[in-house]
């Protein structure tokens, strides 16, 4: 379970020890320097270390300099102990050239052998495992930040922060890695091309933060704003570094070509087999502008979605997973969705997408050629741009489109923004449409002259789409305090029946929407080794516009929700939902059971528990009864981890619903298992096997990813399909396979 976008998982008490550091090659450490906070902002600085030798990155930092150019200094705990020094220590040292940023990390641990890492995935989820991260706001706008992280196992994470509490993964920048365990604890060095960021010219100052996570004890140390109330990726409470200028940049311009080749056999129909080459070019106008355009555009490596079942009158949300659409993703985010709520509680239903790129590309599940796509995206002074022209190919369903999309937000004070939107397309055939609105968006770590977050979001959108005329608009506004004891929401949000954003998502129309929440969630010493209990109380509202009737409301009370010290808990105990939902037609929630129109009132309760994910056996097991519509129903959600570090991870989950309906009983049903094996960080493999019983289809996707060095990657997919005769049979006939492979290979000049 994740509260709000800090994975807080929790740990053993731990005594502090000393440390005699004897062997291996953590023994040589850098000058052990301090850097206090600023008096003033109470932020951290440091001057980088230039050098002229070269370094060889290979995890061991044998080279001279790193035993002479000072570190960073000492961490600070930001939990479980906030502001005490680090139960472990931890030397950082920055290194430049022209050409690349080096950083270097002895990770000093008194119990080497209970170091985990269990992930070399690239991208892959670290959150269970020791690691470091590091942010570097380049622009020191306080507002976007580069991102890499790494973990003893030595996978390569990379993304882009923005907004102050969110991270896209799915950018990939070329830069290297090495990691090296010894009786010492784990060293970790990376290379960091310039070429590979972007970053205004002449500034000597980038913003710059340190992250270390001990997994065994839930421990969390930082470099700068080391508070309960902040977050990592709080970009605004990072540090600075300085001597940032004379780098070297090239021309800016990447070029790389791929050759992708496909072989698709339907049942029934003749095999197909295509070859074609593309092209992606990146080009850095400026410093800080990129331009980026593809040819032929293939998307064979991307990963296949998630089974989900719709038991909703309402759209569901897939996200999306394509590189092209999803780099540089937080200059086109927009303050018409969220707040998030913390992990568990359900969200509101009504995000107002302006701009959701799988509009693009796909068309009812079937995918639509990307012939021709250029993106525009970075900074001009103090105001973010972002620019989007697509062309897709026509189809025996769809004829060719064009597709444009324009944002702007210009920075207010130290964390705050307003913006604007414009975009121009529709998928469908024969459709076309224009949306355009603007947003505001105000948010301080120094509410009311303390140390507490709070965020104002406000936000108008119009729709324009021929033969459409009035209640074509949404708009809202929402104020969270999201802060470490108490955490609070107001929202409110309107969508107008006629609202439809083209190349935009909405999941409900014709309705407003209230939403009032607040969590009070502690930190008790000396309790049952706790580390935080959360209790969370949220109401939300909808009404219909037309006719100003309630279509549904949820209260949702969270009375237990207790996370302990040694990474176990206890997320739902008796969780108390309170539902209401008004049909105003009929409504076929399965086939063949069909609810009738009228009111349904519901009483539903809640378990969950979670098992530590530092063992190598993990799991949790979540259990739902009560009302379900006009009858009762009972879920089941049964997930099971198995680790063999750092080459092997096996999960296994099961997703059901048993209900029994006056209309009907059925279940819903969606089984899920994934087997990753790691042959080293440059050369991965997963496989994904899905089946669930509303489409009665059995999937596998098989994956790998080779690097063969850094801009320079091979992927090859598998699919096959197959289909159940019947619900219930264990019967199946083979259904479509897929075969793709892609290289890529990246010329930087």
């Amino acid at each position: 379970m994740i509260r709000t976008k800090k994975i807080i998982w929790l740990c053993s008490r731990f005594a502090s020890c000393a440390l005699t550091i004897s062997t291996g090659h953590l023994a040589t450490a850098g000058n052990n320097q301090d850097f206090p906070a600023d008096p003033q902002t109470g932020k951290r600085s440091f001057f980088v270390t230039e050098i002229s030798d070269p370094i060889t990155v290979d995890g061991v930092l044998d080279e001279p300099i790193w035993s002479s150019a000072p570190n960073i200094g000492d961490l600070v705990q930001q939990q479980p102990h906030t502001g005490e020094p680090p139960s472990e220590r931890t030397e950082v040292i920055l290194l430049r050239d022209a050409d690349y940023l080096y950083i270097g990390v002895r990770a000093y641990d008194s119990e080497p052998d209970k170091v985990i890492g269990t992930q070399m995935v690239r991208d892959g989820l670290i959150s269970a495992d020791d690691r470091i991260e590091i942010l570097l706001d380049t622009f020191r706008d306080q507002r976007n930040a580069f991102y890499f992280a790494t973990t003893p196992a030595g996978a390569l994470v990379d993304g882009l922060a923005f907004g102050n509490q969110d991270l896209n993964t799915d950018w990939d920048a070329i830069w290297d890695l090495r990691t090296t365990r010894s009786d010492s604890g784990w060293v970790a060095e990376l290379a960091i091309p310039f070429k590979s960021l972007n970053f205004p010219s002449g500034s000597e100052v980038w913003g710059f933060n340190f992250a270390r996570n001990i997994f065994r004890k839930q421990e969390e140390d930082y470099w700068s704003g080391a508070r309960l109330e902040t977050d990592f990726l709080q970009i605004s409470e990072a540090g600075e570094i300085s001597n940032m200028t004379g780098l070297n940049q090239g021309i800016g311009l990447d070029v790389r070509p791929f050759l992708a080749s496909t072989w698709l056999s339907r049942r029934g129909e003749s095999d197909d087999i295509d070859l074609e080459p593309g092209l992606d070019i990146f080009y850095n106008i400026t410093p800080s502008l990129n331009l980026t355009g593809t040819i032929n555009t293939d998307f064979g490596e991307t990963e296949v979605d998630e089974r989900q079942i719709n038991l909703t009158r309402f759209s569901l949300f897939f996200p999306e997973k394509r590189s092209f659409f999803l780099e540089d993703v937080g200059v086109f985010d927009f303050a018409s969705t969220g707040p998030i709520p913390p992990g568990g509680i359900p969200r509101a239903g009504a995000d107002v997408y302006p701009f959701f790129s799988r509009r693009i590309g796909l068309l009812d599940g079937r995918e639509v050629p990307i012939d021709v796509g250029v993106k525009l995206t970075g900074k001009v002074n103090n105001t973010d741009i972002g620019f989007m022209g697509v062309r897709t190919g026509s189809t025996n369903f769809v004829e060719d489109k064009t597709f444009y999309v324009g944002r702007f937000k210009q920075d207010l004070f130290e964390q705050s923004y307003v913006g604007g939107i414009f975009t121009r397309g529709n998928p469908r055939t024969g459709r076309s449409g224009e949306t355009y609105g603007a947003d505001l968006s105000l948010a301080t770590s120094q509410f009311l002259g303390g140390p507490r977050n709070f965020v104002f979001n406000a936000y108008g959108l119009k729709s324009e789409n021929e033969g459409v005329s009035g209640d074509d608009m949404s708009y809202g506004v929402s104020a969270r305090y999201p802060n470490d004891k108490w955490d609070g929401m107001l929202v409110y949000r309107e969508i107008q029946k006629n609202f439809d954003p083209g190349i935009g998502f909405v999941q409900r129309n014709n309705v407003r929407m209230y939403r009032v929440a607040g969590s009070y969630n502690p930190r008790p010493k000396d309790f049952w080794n706790m580390q935080q209990m959360f209790h969370d109380i949220y109401y939300t509202h909808f009404e219909r516009l037309d006719n100003g009737m309630t279509e549904s409301s949820e209260l949702y009370i969270t009375p237990i929700d207790w996370h302990f010290r040694s990474g176990d808990s206890i997320h739902q105990l008796g969780d108390f939902i309170q539902g209401f939902e008004r049909l105003f037609e009929p409504f076929e929630i399965s086939p063949g059971v069909v609810l009738p129109a009228g009111e349904y009132h519901t009483t539903r309760h809640k378990v969950n528990v979670a098992f530590a994910r530092k063992r190598p056996l993990s799991g949790s097991l979540s259990l739902g009864w009560g009302d379900f519509w006009s009858g009762s129903s009972e879920d089941v959600l049964a997930r099971l981890t198995y680790k063999l570090p750092p080459w092997f991870t096996f999960t296994a989950s099961a997703n059901q619903t048993f209900a029994n309906l006056p209309q009907g009983k059925f279940t819903a049903r969606i089984l899920t298992s994934t087997v990753n094996f790691s042959a080293s960080p440059r050369l991965t493999f997963s496989n994904l096997v899905q089946y669930d019983n509303r489409s009665r289809n059995l999937g596998w996707q098989s994956r790998m990813r080779w690097t063969l060095k850094p801009g320079n990657d091979l992927f090859v997919s598998f699919n096959q399909g197959w289909i159940s005769e019947n619900t219930g049979s264990l019967r199946f006939l083979t259904g479509d396979t897929k075969l793709a492979a892609k290289f890529h290979y990246t010329l930087r000049y």
